[in-house]
């Protein structure tokens, strides 16, 4: 075989052609994942019946190779707040690429961070600037950066339970021991239960504490603040000369039926806020962590720390170009509003169905973002099954529930965290009436089949119990 001929179409004279490479490869998705990548993944999407091969996706939903249309429930854990390939952020994307922008020359002011800040500073009034990076875990990291410096002080509390990221500041304020375990010494911090004032003050007597970080509604269980938290924490913490830090990443840009979510609560003013996911508009990765005047001008206090902290694909053109049509979407098609009015009516039905099933034992969360939670029923053969599968991992029926949705009814759905019995739906903000009737319609059979004892949801718990020992 020449040379020429064992070229791939896609090298050949000299050029790159995607769409070749695809054509060519694509079929080897998971083997290429398995061998090259995150092992575990594969393996897991193979067991649980979740190795799906996707072609193309529009809005809300994916189609596979036979046409076959899937409900994204998920809307890739909220960073399709627009849903998949949003015509308006699409468009912008094509026209920063063909303005061929002097970007990215680390020595000049590009006009289109300080449109994106002006833009994101509308919704937040009390707040002055902006530090763009590239995620929500830097987000994060700015955050917690800025704060020790601003205040002088080492320590940052957090909530039980939380989720801030991955990276090493950020995993400093996880609250999920299986995300921490084996990556000590992290920093210094210190868990409060999310709604305990007493215990908020405690630690704020000490002296040491910099700032409280809080997600509004929790991601891992969709647990909400409970009323009068963060308004009450925001003034102890500032007595003692500590900030308040919110976490929007997940929960802002309308996710909860406002801007923020923090603004479901009258007063309170957070003094730095983290966002991303949702502000990419699905392309281009970006984070933004705003803050007050007087803490920026703290951390860049003269020109010889002008660029202690910093990113270098941080404020690219493309990202905040996509940041940008995001908001402006966001404000011509009332996303906001949507994302409001829908949520109410996804979690009224859910809940409506609390009193029919004894399996189902709650619908919480605010505009679409909805937890849907599962107990321990009553009935003698249901408490046998549920007994079984909670001695086998805790988490296991929350899953088994989460399958048959995707298999049988074609919606991705997926559990909320490790070992929780909760389905948490983020979907893309721009779902309607028609989605929420097939989701419902969708929860409902797979709640009959549950609660019938015998149907395939309890074969499939079978095979998720084998697979919970033999990973023990």
């Amino acid at each position: 075989m020449t040379t020429a001929e064992s070229e791939s179409p896609s090298s050949r004279a000299g050029t790159f052609d995607l769409a070749a490479l695809l054509a060519e490869r694509g079929a080897e998705r998971y083997e290429l994942h398995g061998r090259y990548l995150n092992h575990q993944l594969p393996r897991m999407l193979h067991t649980i019946g979740f190795d799906k091969v996707y072609e193309r996706a529009e809005g809300a939903y994916f189609w596979d190779a036979d046409g076959d249309d899937y409900l994204d429930m998920l809307a890739g854990f909220g960073v399709m707040g627009l849903g998949r390939h949003h015509p308006v952020v699409r468009q912008a994307l094509h026209d920063v690429l063909d303005a061929q922008l002097a970007d990215l020359t680390r020595f000049d002011c590009q006009p289109l961070p300080g449109l994106l800040a002006e833009k994101l500073l509308a919704h937040s009034p009390h707040l002055d600037r902006v530090f763009f990076g590239n995620s929500g875990t830097e987000a994060v990291e700015t955050a917690l950066k800025f704060a020790r410096y601003a205040t002088g002080k080492p320590r940052v509390l957090y909530c039980d339970h939380a989720f801030h990221g991955l990276t090493t500041g950020s995993l400093s304020v996880n609250g999920e021991t299986g995300f921490r375990d084996g990556f000590a010494p992290l920093l210094p911090d210190t868990a409060v239960p999310l709604g305990d004032l007493d215990a908020l003050a405690r630690e704020l007597r000490q002296g040491d504490v910099a700032a409280l970080i809080v997600e509004p509604i929790q991601g891992k269980g969709v647990h909400e603040a409970p009323p009068g938290y963060l308004r009450a924490a925001q003034e102890l913490l500032h007595r003692h000369k500590a900030l308040l830090i919110a976490d929007e990443v997940q929960t802002g840009l309308g996710r909860t039926g406002d801007f923020y979510a923090h603004q479901h609560e009258e007063g309170v003013e957070p003094d730095l806020v983290c966002v991303a996911k949702a502000l990419s508009g699905g392309y281009v990765p970006v984070g933004a962590t705003l803050g007050k005047d007087w803490i920026f001008k703290k951390v860049y206090s003269s020109m010889d720390r002008v660029l202690v902290h910093s990113a270098s694909f941080g404020a690219n053109a493309q990202a905040m170009a996509a940041g940008l049509a995001v908001l402006s979407v966001m404000e011509n098609e009332q996303i906001v509003a949507n994302a409001r009015a829908t949520g109410e009516r996804l979690r009224t039905r859910l809940a409506a169905l609390i009193d029919t099933y004894e399996l189902l034992a709650d619908v919480r969360g605010r505009g679409l973002m909805v937890g849907i939670e599962f107990g321990r029923p009553t009935s003698l053969g249901l408490r046998s099954r549920w007994t079984m599968l909670q001695a086998a991992r805790k988490g296991l029926f929350a899953q088994m529930v989460v399958v048959p949705l995707l298999q049988r009814h074609r919606i991705l759905t997926q559990v909320s965290g490790d070992r929780l019995e909760v389905i948490k739906l983020i979907p893309p903000l721009i779902i309607g009436e028609r989605e929420v009737d097939r989701f419902v319609d969708a929860f409902t059979a797979v709640m009959d089949d549950a609660h019938n004892g015998s149907g395939l949801i309890w074969d499939f718990g079978k095979t998720l119990i084998k697979q919970a020992v033999a990973n023990r």
